[in-house]
């Protein structure tokens, strides 16, 4: 498929309602409002396409970037197609998922993630530690820098609260992830937990709420799927 032919597809099956949804929870025009459900259905028949999938994310297109995002070729995606993605990444949808789902499943995404945390540019930070939160369900315990996430740990417990308003969003995600995924630190993080508190995060004009980070890493307990990696982190 070629990005005209794909770009039709996704402007004949906008939704204005879908669009109206999205706008709430920080799309940024342009885009058409597709359900992801369609996306994938692109997905399916173009499966992995690296050239096409950074072709679709230089449209500017919110649609096209998430859909870029699913067809991409992590493992062919260089630290500069990243660092591109990563700048053109306004949208919430693409910055807190598509950008860290392709760095966490690429070749980089821990240098990546730990540089990206330490810009002052919100949506740059957001992606930072959403890219580490996805490295904690993905990779093996024994890949992981247990040292390294411990420290990030104390770092978000002393700087949570002083943060940039989506990133204190990002940064309790982590602590989730950790928790979950990564079962030599799940009682670290549910220690830093406990200290951080309650999260408060405007969400705009929508009925989203933080997640508490103890009761969510209770509930994978109570499931027994502490420990448990995911093959992938793309939806």
């Amino acid at each position: 498929m070629t990005v005209s032919e794909i770009m039709a597809e996704l402007q004949a099956n906008g939704n204005d309602g879908i669009k109206k949804i999205l706008i709430k929870h920080g799309v940024r025009e342009p885009f058409f409002g597709v359900k992801v459900e369609f996306l994938k259905t692109i997905q399916k028949r173009v499966k992995r396409d690296y050239q096409l999938a950074k072709d679709l994310f230089d449209t500017g297109n919110a649609d096209a970037q998430y859909l870029a995002g699913l067809i991409a070729d992590d493992a062919q995606m260089t630290k500069a197609d990243m660092k591109h993605w990563i700048e053109k990444a306004l949208s919430n949808n693409v910055n807190e998922y598509t950008v860290p789902w392709v760095a966490a499943e690429g070749k980089y995404g821990y240098e990546l993630g730990l540089e990206w945390i330490d810009s002052n540019i919100e949506h740059i930070a957001v992606a930072g530690w959403s890219t580490l939160s996805n490295l904690m369900a993905l990779k093996p315990d024994s890949e992981l820098d247990i040292a390294g996430i411990k420290a990030l740990l104390n770092r978000v417990e002393k700087t949570i609260h002083t943060s940039l308003n989506r990133v204190r969003s990002a940064m309790n995600g982590f602590v989730m992830c950790v928790g979950i995924y990564v079962l030599p630190l799940t009682v670290d993080a549910v220690a830093a937990a406990k200290r951080i508190g309650d999260v408060i995060v405007d969400k705009g004009d929508t009925a989203c709420k933080v997640p508490d980070a103890i009761t969510y890493i209770q509930k994978a307990r109570d499931k027994g799927n502490l420990g448990k990696k995911k093959k992938t982190v793309k939806c």
